[in-house]
């Protein structure tokens, strides 16, 4: 991936917090979503208010809540392919446009009273798909932003940003809602998402050549295939889903809860979202410290542990303020959590699988957010308001206790991710068209017999490499005749495919892999690629 200029905070190799708004792209775009933030946590309030007096009230806005999320379930990786494989400021752009419209017209019709539930949930869906395309895009940009340093800073301020907006926007919508009607409140989350448009306009990216980029399929499969062997970006997944699905409980139920449980209207609403939101920015302050004292692992559990008393609070207490301060310390933990999950899948990815692997992260922590609200809003709806958020703070003591055996992996986001090309592109005597396929690759190694067990080893280790970067099979066989003699061999789609091996896909902790395997064998390996017959037709 070219590297974007860092302008002014790339200076910054500091430890300060706010070190990445120093630079001036990073600062307007994050400015930018800040507002666009306000206005989507604003349409979020009068939504919600619009439903909460229907019957089946838990449900309703538990399913407005889901109608948001869920889209991520089944456009996020798409979404991520294309933030990958096109330029991704254009695409946020077209996309912000699309939102700014969509928003415009949820504001019309409730404005000329033909906002019912159905149209209501049907239009979230809509607008909850178009933030589901543009969320991989926006996430992939940030490290093109800030230096690698400044990352974690960097991911810290963008949970600080919903944050920092939850607090706001629930506050404004209340005020709005009772004052003039959500159709107000719709109409300004238009204007956001125009104001995201602009900020964008302004960021001179620069851009890729066109041979950098993947076709749609292959790039779909090479994303789902890295994911699938990297041990730990499935770690931060599964720690991720452990964490998001019982903390939803408390997402989708807290308009009951301040109406029905606290006796309050849109105000009291409000005041529990900005309670959160108000705990969020101290943990924005404070995660830096927190981080170098605590650690990741220890970091994540107390963040668990945090939340749950929130939830607990909102099961038990029946005054607002005792709520709200709790749920304070919950907006701290909300914002540890998503904070240390976000920066060491960041860290971990590589940049041309970058927008694919958060689509991943956002199709479990967004698709489990949506999926667990719905379902802990049906069990509200069967045991009770209270009885489902007293199951929902179990569950979470119980993920935060399941750190011990079930830890983010200590390497993840410390190896070098950065794109290297230690090798040279195969010469060939044969034309092969990028397309022709499926690619066999050979690689003899001459290994001593007293370092087989090693080079065993390291090959292992290697084998990992080669299936994140394309190999769709991977073998390696010992010489009966020859014991000295040991074969590596390898499946990639089509020769394109094995050349981004090369130069495209390959970071600094592959080549060292693949360097300490060769380290072990004597001389240079024999490398053979295999090619169908020309006029061949490929096989499926």
């Amino acid at each position: 991936m070219t590297q974007q200029k860092h302008d002014g905070g790339a200076r910054e190799n500091g430890p300060s917090s706010w070190a990445p708004l120093r630079g001036r792209t990073f600062r307007v775009l994050w400015s930018a979503q800040l507002g666009s933030n306000v206005g989507t946590w604003m349409q979020t309030v009068g939504a919600q208010w619009m439903l909460v007096q229907q019957p089946n009230a838990p449900t309703l806005t538990a399913a407005v809540q889901a109608a948001s999320l869920l889209p991520v379930l089944f456009l996020s990786l798409p979404a991520g392919v294309l933030a990958d494989v096109l330029d991704r400021r254009a695409l946020l752009m077209t996309l912000s446009g699309v939102m700014a419209a969509l928003c415009a017209a949820l504001a019309a019709l409730t404005a000329a009273g033909l906002t019912t539930p159905a149209v209501l949930i049907a239009l979230t869906f809509l607008i909850g798909c178009g933030q589901a395309l543009m969320s991989p895009g926006w996430q992939a940009i940030q490290p093109e932003l800030v230096p690698r340093e400044q990352i974690p800073a960097a991911a810290a301020l963008g949970s600080l940003n919903v944050n920092v907006a939850r607090a706001i926007g629930p506050a404004v919508a209340g005020l709005l809602v009772a004052a003039t009607g959500p159709d107000v409140v719709f109409a300004l989350n238009a204007v956001s998402f125009l104001g995201v448009l602009a900020a964008l306009l302004g960021w001179h990216r620069a851009r890729h050549g066109a041979g950098d980029r993947e076709r749609m399929r292959p790039a779909l499969a090479s994303g789902t295939r890295y994911v699938r062997t990297a041990p730990g970006v499935r770690r931060v997944l599964l720690r991720s889903g452990l964490f998001v699905v019982p903390a939803s409980a408390l997402w989708g139920l807290r308009p009951v809860v301040a109406e029905r449980r606290l006796g309050r209207g849109s105000g009291g609403y409000g005041l529990l979202l900005g309670a959160r939101g108000a705990g969020a920015i101290v943990g924005a302050v404070t995660i830096g410290r927190g981080r170098e004292r605590l650690g990741r692992n220890v970091l994540l559990a107390v963040s668990t542990v945090a939340f749950a008393a929130g939830t607990l609070a909102a099961a038990v207490l029946r005054q607002p303020v005792p709520v709200a301060v709790v749920l304070v310390v919950a907006g701290v933990g909300w914002l540890y959590a998503l904070s240390t999950l976000n920066t060491t899948l960041q860290l971990a990815l590589p940049g041309w699988v970058r927008a694919r692997g958060l689509a991943v992260y956002l199709m479990v922590f967004m698709g489990g957010q949506g999926i667990g609200t719905l379902l802990w809003g049906l069990l509200a709806d069967g045991i009770g308001t209270a009885g489902t958020l007293l199951v929902s703070a179990g569950l979470l003591l119980a993920s935060a206790a399941s750190l011990t055996w079930l830890p983010l992996r200590e390497r993840t986001g410390t190896l070098d991710r950065t794109i290297v090309a230690p090798w040279p592109e195969p010469a060939l005597a044969l034309p092969v068209d990028p397309d022709d396929g499926p690619v066999l690759v050979e690689v003899a190694y001459e290994v001593p017999e007293d370092r087989a067990e090693r080079f065993r080893a390291a090959m292992a280790e290697a084998a990992v490499s080669r299936r994140r970067t394309g190999a769709l099979r991977w073998n390696l066989y010992q010489d009966a005749a020859d014991p000295r003699r040991w074969v590596e061999v390898f499946e990639v789609a089509s020769w394109s495919e094995h050349l981004r091996q090369h130069g495209a896909r390959l970071t600094g902790y592959d080549a060292q892999l693949l360097t300490t395997a060769r380290d072990l064998a004597e001389g240079e390996p024999e490398v053979r690629h295999l090619v169908p017959p020309a006029g061949e037709p490929a096989r499926p």
